[in-house]
């Protein structure tokens, strides 16, 4: 079923991206933009971006009911049902601050997701155009062109620790054991960027801590289709519905397992 989606799904997000996302991007007036909590901003861009996306991906596959973030901001309820039967689930702008600053990186990111097992995913830069989709048991493409995890090579991995959601004590044991054991580099701000660059070779490892399906589910199914690894701290999988905080991402099992060894043992 869900490979048959792609070209609809992928043809959606881009119109989004060029019609709605994209003629907003450096065009925002101060009244567009609004903090939901601290550090966590919406743009009417947002707001748009997910009615057309709610609105097509239901015209798409009427049985999947919707999970989208700004919906969840105004409705938390809605939340709690991400992990019971099938859903579209939507981050209609990911890297909000940053696109609302006028910076990348920033993406719109789909998931089909059943009981909780993630489908498919799918990840656009409307900036560049660059699409990354993932079919459970089918593989990881950009751009219609099968990919591989791979390793950056480097004598110390790279790695991009997302530890600002973490409890300072956390945080500060993470960096204290990330020392001399990795090359740590500025995370982007943004899921819909940060997976890719794990695959592609940019970078070897990321952390998260705050793990909510719009952000994570798309990327998580990417690494993992392209041979890489993503999964919770304890080694179990990712599942949409999963409340439970911490994930590790690696450019191969290899990392993941040297990496969740040097973190968090």
């Amino acid at each position: 079923m869900a490979a048959g989606l792609h070209e609809p799904v992928a043809a959606l997000m881009r119109q989004v991206g060029r019609d709605i996302v994209m003629p907003r991007y450096r065009n925002l007036a101060a009244h567009e933009i609004s903090e939901k909590a601290a550090d966590d901003y919406v743009t009417i861009a947002d707001k748009e971006s997910e009615i057309a996306l709610a609105e097509g991906l239901a015209a798409i596959l009427p049985d999947a009911g919707i999970i989208g973030e700004e919906a969840c901001a105004a409705d938390p309820a809605i939340l709690d049902r991400a992990g019971d039967g099938l859903n579209w689930i939507i981050d209609p702008i990911d890297g909000t601050g940053n696109f609302a600053s006028g910076n990348p990186p920033f993406g719109i990111m789909v998931v089909l997701a059943d009981a909780g097992t993630i489908l498919a995913g799918w990840i656009l830069d409307p900036l560049t155009g660059r699409l990354c989709h993932a079919l459970r048991n089918g593989g990881s493409f950009i751009e219609g062109q099968r990919i591989q995890a791979r390793e950056s090579g480097e004598p110390l991995p790279i790695a991009a620790l997302a530890v600002y959601f973490m409890p300072p004590k956390e945080r500060a044991d993470i960096q204290r054991r990330s020392r001399d054991r990795f090359t740590l580099v500025d995370i982007p701000r943004c899921a819909a960027e940060q997976y890719p660059r794990i695959v592609l070779g940019q970078n070897d490892l990321s952390v998260f801590a705050r793990t909510l399906p719009w952000d994570h589910a798309a990327g998580t199914l990417f690494v993992n289709e392209a041979g890489g690894l993503c999964q919770r701290l304890d080694g179990t999988p990712y599942r949409v519905g999963d409340p439970r905080r911490g994930l590790l991402a690696a450019s191969s099992p290899r990392l993941w397992e040297a990496a969740a060894e040097a973190l968090f043992r």
